[in-house]
């Protein structure tokens, strides 16, 4: 059975001019979490950008984070049944080919329904279903944004057309280093000239200096607790904060005295309170954020290092303790560059933030500053080209090599 098609669009037989072609049709597979939907919607937004004709869909299952930022950027989504991959022996292995073979067969339906000429994976639950159900049938292009690659796409680049990575030895042979596509108005962001609009939009002082909390979309307890606990050491110092939580965290901040506010005014400006502490949950204008912020303290994902590497932002890293490890090694290149450096997990406590960060913002300490004027000089370097742009061209690349893109191709219902 053939895929359908739209009437004088589709390529007919190799030698048609690309103008009787139909436009490009994309199946983007990176659902799940941030870290892996926000690369395929940088990648989306080039693409859109290169050829507004584009078609543009994401694949996604009911209870991924998908389901809310893929709309929001204006594609379209696809959900198929979630097929997460054991880590270890479970009774979940009983029931894994049943699962992946339903996940497949939902999969080649959406991509036979849209037409798709190439799929571009970005691992989580939705890679694997879409690399097997596109295998021999259209180009798979991959990208992996972790120092270590996940199992889905270590399995999808033995037979994938392109593989990229955010950087070297992630596992994946023959990989293409690139870095992460980050999105345009962030890859593009001028601080300094949204610095005070940001600083109103969130209710901060538009003259202090500003730290940046942000513990990934679902926040991250321990960095709450320990900024939270130092509150009035920032207050002290003369310091802002702006620190996303998570939706389901709350923050009960300790009582700043008349002493430590006495302190940031003469520390500050005479006759001047200390700079607010903002709290809110999630932070949806990034943008604005970073332009707000003269330094970030956050876990060290790999979307996360990509988007404060692309806008220049120095920052301090505490990462993730669990899994392979990753999160230490997505910040290698910002720490090496001297941009960053790391507080681990077990030991980031309010007394440390009160050490190691705050006298970097607070100017208090000639040695502290000279150190931050480094890491912010540093900054200015660790960004790079357009990833998105450059992993866009890929992608049309690999769809123009595919047989569906010069041939009526029947391969679907193989």
């Amino acid at each position: 059975m053939n895929p359908p098609t739209a009437p004088g669009r589709d390529a007919g037989a190799a030698g048609s001019s690309s103008a009787d072609r139909r436009p490009l049709s994309v199946l983007l597979a990176g659902g799940g979490t941030a870290g892996h939907i926000q690369p395929a919607l940088a990648v989306a937004d080039a693409l859109r950008a290169d050829d507004p004709a584009v078609q543009i869909a994401a694949l996604g299952t009911p209870r991924g984070l998908e389901t809310t930022l893929v709309p929001q950027r204006g594609y379209d989504l696809e959900l198929i049944p979630p097929v997460p991959l054991p880590r270890k022996p479970s009774k979940d292995l009983l029931t894994l080919l049943p699962r992946l073979r339903k996940a497949i067969k939902a999969t080649r339906k959406v991509m036979a329904d849209r037409n798709v000429d190439v799929v571009v994976g970005f691992g989580g639950y939705v890679a694997l279903p879409a690399y097997l159900a596109a295998r021999r049938r259209v180009p798979i292009v991959i990208h992996e944004a972790n120092a270590r690659a996940g199992l889905a796409n270590k399995i999808g680049a033995r037979f994938a057309t392109t593989v990229a990575a955010a950087v070297e030895g992630s596992g994946l042979a023959n990989a293409k280093v690139i870095g992460i596509p980050v999105r345009p108005e962030l890859a593009n962001l001028d601080r300094a000239a949204l610095r005070a609009q940001a600083r109103q939009f969130f209710g901060l002082d538009p003259d202090a200096p500003t730290l940046l909390v942000w513990g990934g979309s679902q926040g991250a307890q321990r960095i709450n607790d320990a900024v939270s606990g130092a509150a009035p050491q920032f207050a002290a110092a003369g310091v802002g904060v702006l620190h996303a939580a998570g939706r389901k965290n709350e923050i009960t901040l300790p009582p700043v005295s008349s002493a430590s506010s006495a302190s940031s005014a003469s520390s500050a400006q005479p006759g001047k309170s200390a700079p607010p502490y903002v709290v809110v949950p999630y932070l949806d204008r990034m943008d604005l954020a970073f332009a707000a912020a003269d330094l970030v303290l956050g876990r060290s994902g790999a979307m996360t290092v990509a988007e404060i590497g692309a806008v220049g932002l120095p920052a301090v890293y505490v990462p993730l303790p669990h899994g392979n490890g990753e999160q230490r090694l997505n910040a290698t290149g910002q720490i090496d560059a001297g941009s960053a450096f790391v507080i681990d997990n077990a030991g980031l406590t309010a007394e440390a933030v009160a050490e190691q960060v705050i006298p970097l913002l607070s100017g208090s300490d000639p040695a502290a500053a000279q150190r931050f004027r480094s890491m912010q000089q540093a900054a200015t370097t660790v960004g790079g080209h357009d990833v998105g742009a450059e992993l866009a061209e890929i992608v049309t690349e690999a769809a123009e090599s595919g047989p569906r893109r010069h041939t009526r191709w029947r391969g679907w219902r193989r």
